[in-house]
């Protein structure tokens, strides 16, 4: 941190991800909260929706000692709190708030919104109003927080991350101007949908109009919402460079920083430990494998795989597919190969035919019927993998060298199949493949590195631009990056399956290497390295609340 650099006395943080668990955001948040924390202990308080209600929440250790008078004189004033701490490294101080009572006074707090910033909810459907609610609660608490424990002379910073948080930002801008404020989108929601809804977003982005799309893609009031906050903050940030590109041609604002996402890597496993899991993970695979096809794959086998939230475009599921596909004709592979999608569709059960060929003890040398999936779906005949899987004839047939293997649900440990976690099973891999369509960040490669996997990924994702920077660019680098538009998905199938083939004739000290290279590459996107980003822009917003509270 520069000398001359104003950094706050108390940060409050709010995300819908706070102590619940929904996608990336997640991580972002629980990885760096102990950096901060560190540094800043128990005046960094993060905000989060109360979704649990009377039920446990896994996340959150509630102590009701923390602000308990406090609490108390809130809950009178029908401004209800859980207050306890996070549970993840760090255990920062976590405020999960109840945001159903304010539904009654939804439309005068709108209208209000309109007043002074002209946000547009009229449109407003789905989590909506939902996310509204919860960022209009989390205002109030930072608001009653400073009002009963801080004074004019604490540098006091209100950080929200996407549009949920939109309305609280503006609440505390214009309630609380000697609060700064800082709003970090981590995609912006018109960019998502546009992607989402097969149009090209890249070549075409210097032409769209967000709010013309927004109206074509009845996304009015969440994009109204994030683009008035990017407007009226203190400091506007994002995750990479290919989302400030983004936030300039649809929102019409430049970010103030951009932020790359770091991670913390003591989720890694060290020495003879790694090696214990790795080869654990590789077994149970390989079993699982070989039992749902009725073939004989032994540790020799190329295993790699694909993983994410189920966006067949945007996550690239379908240019993986294809490349597999591919694969399966290609006179350079020396190696049989053993891939996996591991994305959460719409799960049924597992199946019971392959757990109990699994806890047989006995090898087979039939498949069994649809030997593409491990667990059944609740809609089997119009699922997009297994609806391609049958377009391209993709069967897993014994001839073939490259099998594909459907792995549709959340490796939490508890799936009924493998029964292991998605960090137990990753490091059993010999590569890992993203080819985002649409990614602004990308934390799967950045962990998949941090295993030692080597990976290959788009530079239409933050993280394959940063890995392009730090020259990772070829697979014996670590990190192997394909050049990716709007119109290249051929060339991007061949890129992936000569990657692939490439890899497959690689000997083992090459394979060290590239280990290696993954690894190092790794550390440097440590919090450690990243949290100064997250200094200059708490800088840049209490610098701007200074100005105008003089």
């Amino acid at each position: 941190m520069g000398e001359n650099m104003l950094f706050p006395d108390y940060i409050f943080e709010s995300s819908w991800e706070v102590c619940n668990k929904v996608g990336g955001i997640y991580t972002v948040l629980s990885t760096r909260a102990k950096t901060l924390q560190d540094k800043m202990p128990d005046h960094i308080i993060f905000i989060g929706p109360d979704c649990w209600k009377e039920k446990t929440c896994p996340f959150f250790i509630e102590d009701s000692t923390l602000f308990s008078d406090w609490r108390e004189r809130l809950a009178e004033e029908k401004l209800f709190l859980r207050i306890g701490r996070w549970n993840i490294p760090g255990t920062p101080i976590a405020i999960l708030v109840d945001f159903e009572p304010f539904y009654e006074k939804k439309n005068e707090i709108y209208a209000r919104l309109w007043e002074l910033y002209q946000v547009d909810s009229l449109h407003a459907y789905g989590d909506y109003d939902e996310a509204s609610m919860f960022s209009y609660a989390a205002a109030l608490v930072v608001e009653n927080f400073y009002n009963a424990f801080l004074t004019d002379q604490d540098k006091v910073l209100y950080h929200g991350n996407e549009w949920m948080t939109g309305l609280g930002l503006l609440y505390i801008q214009h309630k609380l101007p000697q609060i700064a404020t800082v709003f970090t989108t981590h995609a912006t929601s018109i960019g998502r949908s546009i992607a989402g809804n097969n149009k090209p977003l890249y070549d075409y982005l210097f032409a769209y109009n967000g709010d013309q799309m927004a109206g074509e893609l009845n996304m009015q009031s969440k994009h109204s919402i994030e683009k008035q906050t990017a407007k009226n903050v203190d400091c506007f940030t994002t995750v990479s460079d290919i989302t400030a590109k983004e936030c300039v041609e649809l929102l019409n604002k430049e970010v103030d920083v951009v932020m790359p996402n770091g991670f913390e890597d003591n989720f890694v496993p060290k020495g003879a430990k790694f090696t214990n899991k790795r080869r654990n993970a590789r077994k149970k695979l390989l079993h699982m494998a070989n039992c749902l096809m009725g073939t004989q794959l032994d540790d020799d086998t190329l295993i790699i795989s694909t993983s994410g939230r189920y966006e067949f475009r945007n996550k690239g599921v379908d240019v993986y597919i294809e490349a597999m596909n591919r694969l399966l004709r290609d006179r350079d592979l020396k190696k049989n190969v053993l891939a996996f999608i591991e994305v959460p569709g719409w799960v049924g059960e597992p199946r019971k035919d392959l757990v109990d060929r699994m806890s047989s003890g006995k090898t087979f040398d039939t498949p069994l019927e649809v030997p593409l999936i491990s667990h059944w779906l609740h809609n089997m005949s119009h699922d997009n993998v297994l609806g391609m899987l049958k377009f391209l004839d993709m069967w897993n047939r014994k001839e073939d060298k490259v099998k594909l293997i459907f792995l549709p649900c959340y490796l939490t440990g508890d799936d009924g199949v493998l029964n292991d976690t998605y960090y137990d099973l990753v490091l059993g891999n010999d590569l890992c493949i993203y080819p985002s369509y649409y990614e602004p960040w990308g934390y799967t490669p950045l962990e998949a590195i941090a295993f030692k996997v080597p990976c290959i990924t788009t530079d239409l994702a933050g993280f394959g631009l940063w890995a392009k920077k730090e020259n990772a660019s070829e697979i014996e680098k670590g990190v192997k990056v394909i050049h990716r538009t709007d119109y290249n998905y051929s060339e991007v199938a061949d890129s992936i399956k000569d990657t692939v083939a490439e890899f497959s004739q690689f000997t083992p000290q090459q394979i060290q290497k590239a280990r290696n290279s993954a690894g190092t590459l790794s550390k440097k996107a440590l919090w450690s390295n990243f949290i100064q980003y997250y200094y200059k822009a708490y800088h840049v917003a209490l610098t701007k609340a200074a100005a105008r509270n003089h």
